[in-house]
């Protein structure tokens, strides 16, 4: 045996998506219902566990046997959920790859697994089986009537009068359903079969079947979370929005205070109209309205602000040796190949700003809330930013968080070859003053001479890098620091005078690709090559990952110009004809080469007990006597594909999660 299909039904009474795979095995009602598999492409199999039917020992020998493949659409859930089913029924069986004093232990290797859907992510496509199957055009496709069985024998039901009362239902309470279900697990396992096939000629590259695997390994080793935080930040917050509510109601005389519609005729009564009580919106009428009306929307924003969702999040979420774990989403962004984040979303967590962080954290954690409302002017704002602070490492360590230093703009200046820009990282200069410096010619430095000039650059800089041009400056907030509307196209003529190399950059790749997708042929420029095969448009990157975009054409923009047209999700989720640029491929790029360098780091610091890592930082697990410098120093280290690129990576110890 050298390859085996795999797909699995489940049934657990955690909410899978809510708590995460892990938290959903743990559960002692938590059990596999369907096995089905093929063995090296042969007919699938489908092992009714419910009707006392048993796997084939060689399949139960080859799930701990690395040299065999095992594949799955979303392996993770069946790598998990199959390391909880051993541990149960073959427990001499199981085999877990951890090493002393790390926190995996339980888990089965994930070296001797892949996965469908990271292929399909790898290629552009969308990650539901359904959809590849849809986009793919397979002959076999997933059954439409398996969410619906799913729900039905998958997850606890209700007791009625009609199901006799019962919480869950069995194959005996509907054998012609049950007979369906079977069937549908089978297909399953043909339609990732099929799409392997489909995929072929376009296979993933080992090295990023590498990086899955430590991708794997870091979701296993999860993050340790301080329940005792979280919970009382919980009730801390359901006080004060009981304290904020009666205060509110005294002062409209409304039901539902928290009600935007309730509000907003509040507003209107008053001679306030507003489309959106959001928090921009909010922000600016505070500033025009009357004193009491102020001091409404002041106590509505408190109120509307949702500090609680991700301590509920973590309760939610946290197994039982109190570590939340599966935050992480490998190639969660299609586009570049980014990570995302899951349930917790550690790569959306509010900043900190507080300078007595500690002390507010050990306020919250001791559940005075009577001091942290007599010493802050807002607990849902102090909560908030303590949301980092609940994760923590485990007794006897602490963290190392080092991350990158301006990773994108020093990637996307080495792409470009814009040398300025290069000078002034080697030599460590302020960023967005070097920027100040050379749009407006004069010398700029941080609260000295030309100091004024900074925040000039530093909006120009945050918007402008990808083709952005005055609606990015106003999206990125120029007015509100005090730019006025004339400024801003001057700035963006400024900014691309001075960063002229990046600029021809971008119409160097926009070039290429319409080239490459017209002539149906391969075009180079600044080390990128564009080809066009078998209906894909390839970005071949310095890294040796590939950037794809499905079924590319020529066609016509919003401004009535040429540009590459793509399939691929939309804002919207859906799939559908996407309009790029070469600034928008320019972006795709400089991300994906950036998330390139991260990967490279977590390598070479795998070694290392690395349990989280956010945008382009870590956060690693380690015992004292650990070198932050020797970190900070590993991590800085350009890869061999790199040469010239100038890296940096800064970093601190904390005895507990924050932004230092």
């Amino acid at each position: 045996m050298r390859k085996l299909e795999i797909d699995i039904e489940t049934f657990s009474d955690t909410d899978l998506s809510k708590a995460g795979v892990y938290k959903y095995t743990e559960s002692p009602a938590f059990d596999i219902l369907l096995f089905g598999y093929s063995v090296d492409g042969g007919d699938v199999q489908v092992i009714d566990l419910t009707a006392g039917e048993t796997v084939p020992e060689a399949v139960i020998d080859a799930l701990t046997d690395n040299a065999v493949i095992k594949w799955a659409h979303n392996s993770q859930f069946e790598r998990v959920c199959l390391s909880a089913w051993l541990r149960k029924n073959y427990p001499e069986k199981f085999c877990s790859y951890s090493i002393d004093e790390d926190t995996v232990t339980d888990y089965l290797d994930p070296e001797g697994w892949r996965c469908s859907m990271v292929w399909a992510a790898y290629m552009g496509l969308p990650l539901s089986l359904d959809a590849v199957g849809e986009v793919l055009k397979l002959e076999n496709r997933k059954m439409k009537e398996g969410k619906d069985l799913v729900r039905y024998f998958c997850t606890p039901c209700k007791p009625t009068k009609s199901n006799g009362g019962r919480i869950r239902n069995l194959p005996e309470d509907a054998p012609d359903k049950w007979a369906v279900f079977k069937e549908y697990n089978r297909r399953d396992v043909e339609v990732e079969m099929q799409i392997q096939e489909k995929l072929a000629k376009f296979p993933v590259p080992e090295s990023v079947w590498t990086e899955y695997h430590l991708d794997q390994e870091i979701n296993d080793r999860g993050i340790e979370i301080d329940l005792e935080v979280a919970r009382s930040a919980i009730a801390m917050d359901d006080r004060s929005r009981s304290v904020l509510t009666a205060q509110l109601k005294n002062l409209t005389g409304l039901d539902n205070p928290n009600s935007v519609l309730q509000m907003r005729e509040y507003l209107a009564r008053h001679g306030i109209t507003t489309d959106s009580l959001g928090k921009k919106q909010v922000k600016e009428l505070i500033k025009e309205v009357p004193d009491d009306m102020k001091e409404v929307l002041l106590l509505r924003q408190k109120l509307a602000k949702s500090s609680v969702k991700k301590y509920q999040a973590m309760e939610t979420a946290v197994c039982r040796d109190g570590r939340a774990r599966g935050m992480f989403q490998f190639y969660g962004a299609n586009r570049s190949g980014r990570w995302a984040g899951r349930i917790i979303q550690l790569q959306n967590l509010p900043q900190n700003h507080m300078p007595d962080l500690a002390e507010a954290r050990g306020l919250v954690k001791a559940g005075d809330y009577e001091a942290l409302n007599m010493l802050y002017d807002s607990v849902p704002d102090v909560l908030s930013e303590l949301i980092r602070t609940a994760f923590v490492p485990r007794p006897g360590f602490k963290f190392i968080v080092s991350d990158f230093s301006a990773i994108e703009a020093r990637m996307l200046a080495w792409l470009a070859g814009e040398k300025w820009r290069m000078d002034a990282f080697e030599r460590g200069d302020d960023i967005y003053c070097a920027s100040a410096s050379q749009m407006f010619g004069v010398p700029v430095v941080k609260h000295g001479i030309n100091g004024e000039l900074r925040q000039k650059g530093k909006i120009a800089e945050l918007a402008l890098g990808y083709g952005g041009a005055v609606g990015a400056l106003k999206a990125m907030g120029a007015l509100e620091m005090g730019l006025a509307e004339e400024e801003l196209q001057p700035l963006v003529n400024t900014w691309r005078s001075a960063n002229s190399a990046i600029t021809a950059f971008w119409w160097a790749v926009d070039d290429a690709a319409k080239t490459a997708v017209r002539n149906r042929t391969k075009t180079t420029t600044h080390g990128i090559t564009f080809e066009y095969r078998s209906g894909m448009l390839l970005i071949h990157l310095p890294s040796g990952r590939t950037l794809t975009y499905v079924k590319p054409r020529l066609g016509e923009n919003q401004f009535g110009g040429e540009c590459v047209t793509y399939m691929g999700i939309g804002t919207d989720k859906k799939w559908k004809r996407i309009d790029s640029y070469g600034p928008k491929f320019v972006e795709n790029i400089t991300q994906g080469l950036s998330r390139d360098v991260l990967a490279y780091a977590m390598r070479t610091l795998s070694h290392m007990f690395i349990c989280a890592h956010i945008h382009d930082e870590l956060v690693i697990e380690i015992k004292e006597g650990i070198s932050l410098t020797a970190i900070c120093e590993q991590m800085s280290q350009t890869p061999s594909w790199a040469t010239g690129l100038l890296l940096r990576a800064d970093g601190y110890e904390c005895d507990f999660y924050k932004k230092d």
